[in-house]
């Protein structure tokens, strides 16, 4: 059974900094991707970043600039470094990560973290 398990939100003041976490456990297979997900009241849930085994990136260019992915693939951890916040910044953030098949590799599955509430006052 896949978990992720997600921490680090909460109240900030606008300007200010959060690092979010992510840990993955319980997968026989390999994780292809992870990345970090919104959503606020109303909206729809919307990428924000994502990193994937190689390494590669790529940010929503709302938060380009301010926030930073990062991933320890030894601890199947992945972080959101988040930096000059705003007051649009808050929502529900999200953990996903795109897993293999452990026997057919071509087969791909999402699993998601319970998220995380992070709200940066004004």
């Amino acid at each position: 059974q896949v978990q992720l398990v997600e921490s680090g939100g909460g109240l900030v003041q606008a300007g200010g900094s959060l690092r979010l976490s992510c840990t993955a456990s319980g997968s026989d297979g390999s994780i292809k991707s992870m990345g970090w997900y919104r959503q606020a009241p109303r909206e729809p849930r919307d990428l924000i970043a994502r990193i994937t085994n190689d390494g590669t990136t790529n940010y929503a260019d709302s938060v380009k600039g301010r926030f930073a992915i990062s991933r320890d693939n030894a601890k199947n951890t992945v972080y959101l470094q988040m930096n000059s916040l705003k007051p649009e910044d808050t929502a529900v953030y999200y953990c996903h990560a795109k897993i293999k098949d452990p026997i057919v590799a071509l087969y791909e599955y999402d699993y998601w973290g319970q998220g995380t509430q992070v709200t940066v006052s004004s």
